[in-house]
């Protein structure tokens, strides 16, 4: 008799617990664009291998209009914060953060990519290079030889 109550209490712990902790996914912010015909479910699932794909083309091949573009992505899902302005990487609440935060992966894209859409951040999506680039490549180069 004793076994049970102690059981009951604790499933009953266990209940409230669970329903006050809420959700256990993370918090999806919607996007702002039309819907993927195929699929939200089909996008979180293949999501990298289609950027990866389409990185290849643009990279290696020289095809700028691919359908998994990193600025397609960031202009649908972009985030406003309370300023009402496009939040960045750096923020918990940016779209690509929410969902890699919860998964513990990091996100390497904005290394080189903006994480705000290009209109709205006054640059292309790609951070400008410098200016001296080839000076500095060719120093380095020269510094290797030595």
């Amino acid at each position: 008799m004793k076994r049970l109550i102690i059981a009951t209490i604790v499933l009953f712990g266990l209940a409230v617990g669970m329903s006050q902790a809420g959700s256990v996914y993370p918090e999806i912010p919607m996007a702002s664009g039309e819907a993927h015909p195929e699929g939200n479910e089909y996008w979180r699932v293949n999501h990298m291998d289609l950027l990866r794909h389409d990185r290849d083309l643009t990279m290696r091949e020289g095809i700028r209009d691919t359908d998994a573009s990193i600025a397609e992505c960031v202009t649908c899902h972009a985030v406003n914060g309370l300023d009402a302005k496009p939040v960045t990487v750096k923020s918990e609440d940016h779209f690509c953060r929410v969902c890699h935060d919860y998964a513990a992966v990091k996100i390497d894209c904005f290394q080189c990519h903006n994480s705000i859409p290009p209109e709205l951040s006054g640059a292309s999506l790609m951070f400008k290079k410098q200016a001296n680039t080839l000076e500095v490549l060719m120093a380095y180069i020269e510094g290797l030889s030595r």
